[in-house]
């Protein structure tokens, strides 16, 4: 649609449609998928000039999963798992987005879609109860259902540093990697950022550069991914067994295919400690953070233990002792953010060509023409690549002059802070609602999983609406007030509410984001589940339906 549609037309004409959705990714694929079985007439409006969301725009070298790729990928087509075969555990960004496209053209999504079409304005019409959208190049759509999937981490930002215009070779920030390969043979590259990103980028920029200089302000607790490849016969195998996987991954916490180990780690033996701990940090993936001992992520003392393991582990990596310790994170336990995972990440800092700058010793004072400058000296690049992370889960809202009834403004309805219900609608805004949105499980989770939740639960709710008639849904205060107290609870006991990250809204290089404010859902996907269940075998108890 995007290359058809004129710019007379986008200017002078508002289409009609049942349902709006903002975002071709994971979430806004599936949900246009579910909006057709409603006989919904429906149009996605996507930033990009393609399907992918998160593997569209993120194509730094490097870039993969870190859930098993055959947890990642959609379960709702028994012939789309029967056709689709992933060739590596963790599978890379040029294959999963791949994998989307070939989803977008089995199910014909691409007809229903504009792309090149980043939406600037949305606001709610109260008298003629539907959404007002337009985007960037003036085309204006009209709904009465307005549906975002905008991704939690999809907007990049840049740290507050002087000069970053003033540099006069190539620099970008990981998710705005540019289409065309890059050759980093013999370069002089700066990496500014060891966060997941950072520590995916990191190796592979390595392998080739002249010298590679990574700029730390705060390092993160990293495992090893063990990636490998998938033959046939093992992804034969998997094939028989989607069912059970999927099985799993729901009824666990994060939705992963790691089950947590049932016992307390300050209640077993040193050995046994050490035993579960040895196994979980040789086997694939995500099991050292999700697998772990179930008091690690919510008692210190047993988070002390598995953090000097770790310590341990990162020791024994790098050669020089005294870079070491500063690679060893002191301001956070071990799975208290992010858990970044990594393939030979810690061997790089032995290599005679990679440097680590400090920032707590030496910080930044400015980017110049030709390199940066830090209080010590200044080095100069050939490239400078910033991985400093998002603005997350709020920040693709808050790009959005997103207004409800009688104009009121989003962002100044979250001002505070994200308010939700169900982290899928907000008073005074009918009739949106907001997939993987704030205090929602889905920002917690191995994402599909979730989002497949997510979306199903928002497709049976309109179709409640059809069958009854109705037209208009909106949460109420009360509901919000409530779901607020349960998220604000149901966080407490975990660790990862006690530290500055992502997770809790913290980000120095954003403007109001300086204090806590937790975004995410700590209950769990099961515990979430049952309650948006509840909700729907209450016929949508907390929701005004008219």
């Amino acid at each position: 649609m995007g290359s058809a549609q004129s710019a007379a037309e986008a200017a002078n004409s508002v289409h009609s449609y049942d349902a709006v959705v903002i975002g071709a990714g994971v979430s806004g694929m599936y949900q246009l998928h579910r909006l057709r079985e409603l006989g919904m007439s429906a149009l996605v409006l996507e930033a990009g000039s393609g399907v992918g969301g998160t593997w569209y725009w993120n194509r730094y070298p490097g870039a993969r999963f870190d859930s098993e790729s055959y947890t990642y990928g959609y379960s709702w087509s028994e012939e789309l798992l029967a056709e689709w075969d992933w060739t590596e555990r963790f599978s890379s960004q040029p294959e999963n987005l791949k994998y989307l496209e070939f989803v977008a053209d089995k199910f014909e999504l691409r007809r229903d879609m504009r792309f090149d079409s980043r939406v600037t304005t949305a606001h709610y019409d109260r008298a003629a109860n539907c959404w007002e959208v337009e985007t960037d190049d003036g085309f204006r759509t009209r709904s009465t259902f307005l549906i975002t999937a905008l991704g939690p981490l999809s907007i990049p930002v840049l740290p507050k540093i002087d000069g970053i215009e003033d540099f006069a070779g190539p620099s970008f920030h990981t998710s705005n990697w540019p289409k065309e390969e890059i050759d980093f043979t013999g370069k002089r590259v700066a990496v500014i950022g060891t966060g997941a990103t950072a520590v995916q980028l990191i190796p592979e920029v390595a392998k080739t550069a002249g010298r590679l200089s990574i700029f730390q302000r705060n390092p993160n607790w990293c495992a090893p991914l063990h990636n490998g490849p998938i033959d046939q016969a093992e992804m034969d195998d998997i094939k028989t067994r989607y069912q059970e996987i999927f099985e799993t991954c729901n009824d666990t916490f994060a939705g992963f295919a790691h089950v947590p180990d049932r016992r307390k780690a300050l209640e077993v033996s040193a050995e046994e400690r050490e035993e579960l701990w040895e196994r979980l940090w040789g086997e694939p993936g995500f099991g050292i953070w999700m697998a772990n001992f179930r008091d690690v992520l919510v008692n210190e003392e047993a988070n002390a233990l598995m953090t000097e393991f770790a310590a341990t582990k990162i020791r024994d990596r790098i050669d020089d002792p005294v870079l070491a310790e500063k690679l060893i994170p002191t301001n956070h336990g071990f799975g208290t953010r992010r858990v970044p995972m990594e393939t030979n990440y810690y061997e790089v800092y032995n290599q005679p060509h990679v440097e680590l700058v400090d920032l707590n010793e030496t910080p930044i004072e400015a980017v110049t023409e030709n390199g940066i400058r830090t209080s010590d000296q200044e080095r100069e690049f050939d490239y400078i690549i910033y991985a400093t992370g998002f603005d997350a889960v709020t920040g693709g809202f808050d790009r959005i002059d997103v207004r409800g009834i009688d104009g009121v403004r989003l962002r100044d309805v979250w001002a505070a802070g994200p308010r939700t219900y169900l982290g899928l609608q907000i008073a005074g805004f009918p009739n949106m609602f907001t997939l993987v949105g704030p205090n929602n499980a889905a920002t917690f989770c191995n994402m599909p999983r979730c989002i497949e939740q997510n979306v199903d639960w928002v497709t049976e709710f309109l179709r409640y609406l059809q069958e009854h008639g109705l037209t208009r849904a909106e949460a109420t205060e009360e509901a919000m007030d409530a779901w607020g107290e349960h998220v604000v609870t149901s966080g407490d006991r975990m660790l990862f509410t006690k530290v500055n990250s992502w997770f809790t809204g913290v980000n120095t290089n954003i403007e109001g984001h300086d204090e806590r404010r937790f975004l995410l859902y700590a209950a769990g996907l099961p515990v979430y589940r049952e309650k948006a269940d509840e909700v729907t075998a209450n016929r949508y108890e907390g929701f005004v339906l008219s």
